[in-house]
């Protein structure tokens, strides 16, 4: 698969329905696949912390889940075709799941939303088989989540931990499983469950949906630093080009 490289992280190049199509063949020849969905935030904290950086290393798959990678990646020279998302990878999953009957396993959020997230599954893809769940609240050092995970092989393993801890926990177990997709995908676990709305189809489509969950968590302006951050670092990137 051809890559392009933004800031040290590659991004796959390759569009959301098939980027799915990718996985799906994945779980059947059952091939161990690990994947991050990236942004601009995500690209700037690899930079900037070694550790994190080699989580991205470590992975099958990076996708573009930004407008910002994809407009670098423009601005580059090398374009990338659309955004890849975590939520909506999670959500065509899902559907292929409920169509092949697949296992999932699901890590992460809140046990109040976790629970809720499992209700939904099971009333709208009735025949996926959850084959176990833990909420984000456990003892890292002491758990056995990886080991029942490897028991009950599940086909998609869905990891809500938020960055850089589900990179990390599947970065550091992935070893011990044979089989299966591993996904970091933040928060979808609360759109899933109705605790967290996602930004209306029109903030999607005119590339502002980051704008919609600022004004709905003005908490997250810290965060939204990295956005002029990293595009100083692509105009400086595409300076040295020139």
């Amino acid at each position: 698969m051809k890559h392009i490289t933004i800031m040290g992280v590659p991004f796959i190049d390759i569009n959301q329905r098939d980027f799915v199509s990718l996985l799906e063949e994945r779980i059947i020849q059952h091939e161990k696949t690990f994947v991050i969905t990236a942004n601009p935030e995500i690209v700037m904290k690899a930079n900037e912390e070694p550790d994190f950086m080699n989580y991205i290393q470590q992975a099958t798959y990076v996708t573009a889940d930004g407008i910002g990678i994809v407009k670098a990646a423009k601005m580059l020279g090398n374009p990338l075709p659309e955004r890849v998302t975590g939520y909506d990878t999670m959500m065509q999953l899902l559907d292929v799941a409920n169509e092949k009957g697949y296992k999932i396993f699901l890590l992460g959020a809140h046990p109040d939303t976790l629970h809720k997230t499992i209700k939904t599954i099971e009333k709208d893809y009735p025949n996926i088989h959850i084959v176990g769940s833990n909420d984000g609240y456990f003892d890292w050092d002491r758990n056995d989540i990886a080991e029942r995970i490897s028991t009950a092989k599940p086909d998609i393993t869905f990891v809500a931990l938020g960055v850089p801890r589900q990179e990390k926990w599947i970065s550091e177990n992935i070893a011990q499983f044979d089989r299966g997709v591993f996904i970091g995908v933040g928060g979808s676990f609360d759109v899933i469950a109705g605790t967290v709305k996602r930004a209306p189809m029109i903030w999607q489509k005119l590339n502002i949906e980051w704008l919609y969950r600022l004004i709905k968590q003005p908490s997250r302006w810290r965060r939204m630093l990295a956005l002029p951050r990293f595009a100083f670092q692509i105009w400086k990137n595409k300076g040295k080009s020139l």
